[in-house]
């Protein structure tokens, strides 16, 4: 049989291919490369779809967090708190900023920032506390903000697998500033790296568009020490296609997760995700828990079932940054049981029930 995919993406691409070609097309006419029409009509697009004024494109998405964080004053001196479950592009970012990487556990059922645990961590050096919304649901970011009590921390979300998701009717960066990433495999996905900050502030929009450029928005003219982090034409047309169709997407997922539930209810050994009181998940990663991991893992390639793991090795055991040492038993505990299951738009209900029974026979 034919092989079931982590995330299909030649089938995205059929969707919107001849969309695409023409885009390219112009782009290659207008010689766009860097910037231009396409750029700045995306910018306005994902930024209407996030429900915020200002959406500013970059390469990818740890410049995206990198540039966010500056944006609201992290800088050498400063501590951030982040969850030690999350990618380590979210700890990059902090320690590319300059600043201190804090982390902190997850909670044992959403596998999102433990929200205690990030408020008893903040100190005086405290600048920002990074929650990462997760598998394509988001963080209580609400319960941050209202346990700082107006202490001057910023909340800088991680936004990478959370396009379209809200909480209580929001979006990621309502209150705030969001990055995230527009990597391929993502609800939103470019055909290459590409990112974006979206943010309700004027301010700190222009500060994260000066430092992408060079530290300046007019040529030769640099106010800032910056990077060269921007969003290019062709990716921005790929962008546009598939953010016209990304609610309807993630309409397909829920519906994917949906079936999910159902097929997998009946197997004791599998702990399914959670979803959040008050969120509106949209299923970028569909994520169980399951003994034997990795023997689970091995039986369910060999049989053409496309399961991968999100994430095998908290930060602090990374050899990046294992000498800020600590144990967090949520995060540690979880990381050896945790398996992502294909879900993309496209996938069929035989592909699932496919899924759902090569997993009931690796657990047995």
């Amino acid at each position: 049989m034919s092989r079931i995919p982590l995330v299909d993406l030649a089938a995205a691409h059929a969707e919107v291919a001849a969309e695409v070609e023409t885009g390219f097309k112009r782009v290659l006419a207008e010689t766009a490369f860097v910037g231009g029409a396409e750029v700045a009509a995306f910018e306005q697009e994902y930024a209407a779809f996030s429900g915020l004024p200002h959406c500013v494109g970059v390469a990818n998405g740890t410049d995206a967090l990198e540039l966010a964080l500056r944006a609201v004053g992290v800088g050498p001196g400063a501590e951030v708190i982040l969850p030690a479950n999350t990618f380590i592009a979210t700890a990059e970012a902090v320690a590319r900023a300059g600043a201190a990487v804090v982390l902190v556990d997850c909670d044992p059922q959403t596998y999102l920032i433990d929200v205690e645990a990030a408020l008893a961590a903040v100190t005086p050096a405290t600048r920002a506390i990074v929650p990462v919304h997760l598998y394509g649901q988001l963080a209580p970011v609400e319960e941050l903000r209202n346990g700082l009590g107006g202490r001057d921390v910023a909340i800088v979300e991680d936004a990478a697998q959370s396009q379209g998701a809200t909480r209580h009717g929001r979006g990621s960066g309502a209150d705030g500033i969001a990055a995230t990433s527009f990597y391929p495999g993502k609800n939103l996905g470019a055909y290459g790296d590409a990112g974006a900050v979206t943010t309700a502030s004027e301010q700190w929009a222009t500060t994260v568009r000066t430092l992408g450029s060079h530290g300046g928005l007019r040529k030769y003219h640099h106010d800032l020490i910056g990077v060269n982090s921007r969003l290019d034409g062709l990716q921005a047309v790929v962008l546009r296609a598939k953010l016209a169709r990304l609610a309807g997407w993630n309409d397909q997922r829920r519906a994917a997760a949906a079936r999910y539930h159902h097929l997998l209810a009946g197997l004791d050994d599998v702990v399914l995700p959670v979803t959040l009181e008050g969120n509106e998940h949209v299923w970028h990663i569909y994520c169980v828990r399951v003994p034997r991991r990795d023997d689970v893992l091995a039986k369910l390639n060999a049989a053409g079932i496309g399961a991968a793991i999100h994430y095998p090795i908290p930060v602090h055991r990374t050899g990046a940054f294992a000498h800020l040492g600590g144990s967090f038993p949520h995060a540690e505990a979880v990381a050896p049981e945790l398996l992502s299951l294909p879900i993309y738009p496209q996938i069929t209900a035989d592909q699932q029930a496919r899924v759902a029974e090569q997993l009931a026979a690796a657990l047995r």
